[in-house]
Parts: C-alpha cells; sequence; structure tokens
C-alpha cells in the first residue's frame, strides 16, 4: 500500500463516507470511535454463535459500517468474509466474495444504504447470501469439465514456458493451446504467470496456483 495512501496500515483519522460513484451511500462513525468499534467487532466474531454464513456477512456489512480505514475498505471487507467462510470449510476457499460483489456492485451499495437507514444488517446479509447461493449452483470451470485443463495441470513443473508447456503436451498447434488449455486454465486460476504485467514477455513463464496445487494433490 506503500505510495497510494499516506496512512496505510493505520485506522483513519478523518470523517469518511462509502460512495458509490460519485454519491455518498453512508456517512461513517467518527474517526475516534474507530478502534474501539473495531476491537468489539472482533470480540463478537470470536463469541458469536451465529452460523459461519450469517455471521461473516454480518462482520461484513459491520465493518463497512465502521469504515475503519481511509481507504480499501470495502476490498478489506470483502476479504474478511471470504477468510471467515473458507475457515468454516474450504469450500469457500476458492469462492472469492470480491469477485460476487463486482458482478451486482450497485445491488451491493443499495444494500449497504438499506441497511444502514434500517439499523439492522438483514437486507445486507439476505443480498450476500444470494450472491453466495447464486455462485455455488452456477455452472463454472473446472479441470473435471475441461480434461485439457487437466492435461495441462498433470504436465506443469516448476516453472514452465509456453514452449515447455506445449512440448510436454506434445501439442504444434499454438492457437489452440492457447484456446483450449492455457486460457481457461489462466481464468480458472489454477495456474498463473510469472510476469503477469508482462503477458507478452519473451521470459514469461507460468506455474500452479495453489488452487492449481490442491487440484493436483486430489488426482495424482
Amino acid at each position: 500500500m506503500n505510495g497510494l495512501v499516506k496512512d496505510a496500515g493505520r485506522w483513519r483519522r478523518t470523517g469518511v463516507g462509502v460512495m458509490a460513484g460519485d454519491r455518498i451511500i453512508h456517512m461513517a462513525p467518527p474517526a475516534s470511535r474507530v478502534p474501539q468499534l473495531v476491537s468489539q467487532l472482533l470480540r463478537w466474531l470470536a463469541t458469536t454463535d451465529a452460523h459461519p454464513l450469517i455471521a461473516s456477512s454480518i462482520f461484513h456489512y459491520e465493518f463497512e459500517f465502521i469504515h475503519p480505514f481511509s481507504d480499501g475498505n470495502g476490498r478489506m471487507g470483502r476479504l474478511w468474509q471470504s477468510l471467515i467462510l473458507s475457515r468454516w470449510t474450504p469450500l469457500f476457499t476458492d469462492l472469492p466474495v470480491e469477485s460476487l460483489v463486482h458482478e451486482k456492485q450497485s445491488a451491493y451499495y443499495a444494500t449497504i444504504r438499506a441497511s444502514t437507514r434500517e439499523t439492522d444488517a438483514a437486507p445486507f446479509v439476505a443480498f450476500i447470501l444470494g450472491c453466495i447461493q447464486d455462485a455455488l449452483v452456477r455452472p463454472h470451470v473446472s479441470p473435471q469439465d475441461t480434461p485439457q485443463v487437466a492435461r495441462l495441470l498433470l504436465a506443469m513443473r516448476e516453472k514452465m514456458t509456453r514452449g515447455e508447456l506445449q512440448a510436454a503436451l506434445q501439442l504444434r498447434d499454438r492457437k489452440s493451446f492457447s484456446a483450449r488449455y492455457l486460457q481457461p486454465a489462466l481464468l480458472a486460476k489454477l495456474i498463473e504467470m510469472t510476469l503477469p504485467d508482462k503477458p507478452n514477455s519473451r521470459l514469461q513463464q507460468y506455474r500452479l496456483t495453489d488452487r492449481g496445487r490442491r487440484w493436483l494433490k486430489r488426482h495424482r
């Protein structure tokens, strides 16, 4: 965060609001209350007997309500919910809340506003649970559904260039390899580039992600 915001990693010291575009949809509590409110929220999370799906959603909303940092609160709140859910069950390890919200951003802000107006997290909780349910039943790319991706993962070593991968798979057609093997694996976040900021670099290599390694561990 260095260079992005001056007070990265520290509680905010000024008043802030939750923004939706150029509109303020929520004015956060005074900065002087932030440390106490965050401590109370963390204690609640550690002691609540609410179901993790409900507790994580409430935590998410309350974190956004407190808005403890000058920037990055939305991303941090969504990361916290992902963490809480993944610790409850590994099913949620590869289901980032960030991506779910990105697809329904307008509704996300609308439910924050509704919960704040009603002083009740229920609208927000219902919205987030709906997003999670949609994601769990939605078809998605997986090695089981795409045998080409499975072959790619099984051929992977520590780091490999495009040419090395094609040779390992005995594939000559670069266009077909990219469309049927490489790009689906990248989109499914099963592999990643070693130089993501330079996708066309001649030094580019590919390696397994944590998700890809978990798949290999189950299927080797």
